[in-house]
């Protein structure tokens, strides 16, 4: 951008990490929560009391990732339940509020032990309907010699047991699909007369099980993906949001007004445009990319038409500049750092003139544009 400014911006780790506890818990307004003892270490330069209060925020929050590990685990379970119709025990997921880092590690090690005997019971019932299924029902769609090296014989009258056994590997939360085809081999099992027949049923039983255990963690770990990616659009708008609602306050308390949606007047687009009572004829426009890169140009809402306009021009570049220091220096004490990495200093290059006001006929117009916005 022309006569202006650009700095990539970095976020400390304790900002990072309490706006992702702050999702978790659901809270918004202070965005420091947590780490704000970190901040002031910080700001203060007391390294080892920032690294503790810095290891103390990473411990909750990595036990608050915990819980809503186990959380999604119930709440998958449960959803399993519903459509098994099964009679099983689950425990009641946790929404964190106030509990220390011990006690959220405390029901995790709990609830554990609970969530797989859940998921085993509900394994079992998943069994037992496929195997009353297979003993009601004809048998159809293979033959039943399917082959295979059969294990040590047992008779036919075995097999509804030995299936039972069986079933119950197959993963609770598998699909329709995959259910099906489990099912279609074992409800041969319903016409075999001798051991060997058995056998090589069972034998097939396994095998789709297997395969059905094998695209069930497929699937889990495709949903697994797409809540990884959806924290991380999560994560990554609280961020830019945090640096935003910072960048936009630092500059109300130093007496500019602040307004969001310069160039296509919405807001959420990471623009925002700096005014000052004494600045009749210029701005700033800013844009923050993000969380991690800040530009901004002074521009003037006229043409300049005399020396003494451009007398004025710097005068502004430079009380601008000041400012922007004055910004990056209170910044930084809220856990937003930055690096200039381009700058133009005051008095180069001519201002450019706002694109708004050639467009509308100056800052009146555009304010109107804005007064006329549906909410």
């Amino acid at each position: 951008m022309s006569s202006g400014v650009e700095a990539d911006i970095v976020l400390d780790a304790a900002v990072v990490l309490t706006l992702g506890m702050n999702r978790v818990l659901g809270r918004g307004g202070d965005a420091v929560g947590r780490g704000a003892q970190a901040l002031a270490a910080l700001a203060a330069g007391r390294a080892e009391a920032r690294e503790a209060a810095l290891a103390e925020v990473r411990t909750q929050e990595r036990a608050l990732r915990e819980v809503v590990e186990r959380n999604a685990r119930i709440a998958a379970l449960a959803e399993t339940r519903a459509k098994l119709g099964a009679d099983v025990a689950l425990p009641a997921p946790l929404q964190p509020a106030d509990e220390s880092a011990q006690e959220l590690t405390a029901w995790c090690a709990a609830t554990d032990p609970l969530l797989d005997e859940a998921e085993r019971r509900l394994s079992e019932h998943l069994a037992a309907q496929v195997t009353a299924q297979v003993f009601t029902a004809p048998a159809e769609g293979l033959r039943a010699d399917t082959g295979g090296a059969p294990p040590p014989r047992r008779s036919a009258e075995d097999a509804p047991r030995t299936l039972e056994r069986i079933m119950a590997r197959l993963l609770p939360d598998a699909g329709e699909d995959e259910r099906r085809a489990v099912a279609e081999a074992a409800r041969l099992l319903a016409a075999v007369g001798t051991g060997e027949e058995a056998e090589g049923v069972l034998h097939e039983v396994r095998l789709r099980i297997r395969e059905a255990n094998r695209r069930t963690e497929e699937a889990r770990e495709r949903a697994r993906r797409r809540a990884a990616e959806r924290e991380a659009a999560e994560q990554a708008e609280a961020e830019r949001r945090y640096v935003l609602d910072s960048i936009t306050a630092a500059f109300e308390d130093m007496g500019y007004e602040v307004q969001q949606g310069f160039e296509t007047l919405t807001a959420g687009d990471g623009s925002v445009v700096l005014t000052k009572g004494a600045w009749p004829d210029h701005s700033v426009r800013m844009r923050v990319d993000g969380a991690a890169r800040v530009e901004a140009a002074m521009v003037r809402e006229r043409p300049a038409e005399s020396e003494d306009d451009r007398r004025v021009d710097v005068e502004r570049e430079r009380e601008w500049c000041a400012a922007f220091e004055a910004a990056r220096a209170r910044l930084a004490g809220g856990g937003i750092r930055s690096e200039v990495s381009w700058r133009l200093e005051p008095g180069v290059r001519e201002l450019p003139v706002s694109g708004a006001s050639r467009q509308t006929g100056g800052r009146s117009g555009q304010r109107e544009r804005r007064r006329e916005r549906p909410t």
